[in-house]
């Protein structure tokens, strides 16, 4: 378990599994995050270890409040990992709860050898932990999102991002 100033990151627990679906619920104020969630849960692309929560370091229960996870996937045929969803509870959104545990994953991610992580996500946000437009190194998506939003990350200083088409776990069904 590591701490970021109020905030305790740890790996999620079979027990945070309602808890979690709950919260990604109501960030996104939709299902098909919560959805995608479950279908990633028993997906093969599941990797036991890279699923983080973050809770109140002030809190007894040590209820998540937000949560990542990274799942297989491949950039051509080199082995990397796709980021989300990333949820963080409405009551604790810009808090630093969702900077821990984006934080504590990658961290962990690296600890266990993976070189690359790539997603879809907000072009403000994702970019203070290293991501860069996946484009700009020749990564290709079989769909069209806003250029800004498609962005990687190699984990490691001096090993470049591949190039090649992105594939997620069958459960993003992209």
């Amino acid at each position: 378990m590591s701490s970021t100033s109020s905030w305790l990151t740890r790996t999620e627990t079979p027990s945070d599994v309602p808890t979690v679906q709950a919260l990604t619920l109501a960030a996104f104020g939709r299902a098909h995050e919560a959805d995608l969630l479950a279908a990633l849960r028993a997906d093969e692309g599941w990797i036991d270890g890279l699923s983080f929560v973050a809770t109140q370091a002030a809190d007894p229960t040590g209820t998540p409040v937000a949560h990542v996870v990274l799942s297989r996937a491949y950039i051509g045929d080199v082995p990397a990992l796709a980021m989300g969803p990333v949820s963080v509870h409405p009551d604790h959104q810009r808090s630093g709860a969702g900077s821990a545990t984006v934080l504590a994953a990658l961290d962990a991610a690296r600890t266990a050898g993976e070189r690359f992580v790539f997603l879809l996500g907000h072009p403000t946000y994702y970019p203070r932990f290293g991501f860069v437009r996946a484009s700009a190194h020749g990564m290709e998506l079989t769909m069209d999102v806003p250029d800004e939003a498609w962005m990687a990350l190699s984990l490691n200083e001096g090993d470049p991002l591949p190039s090649g088409t992105a594939r997620w776990a069958a459960a993003f069904g992209m």
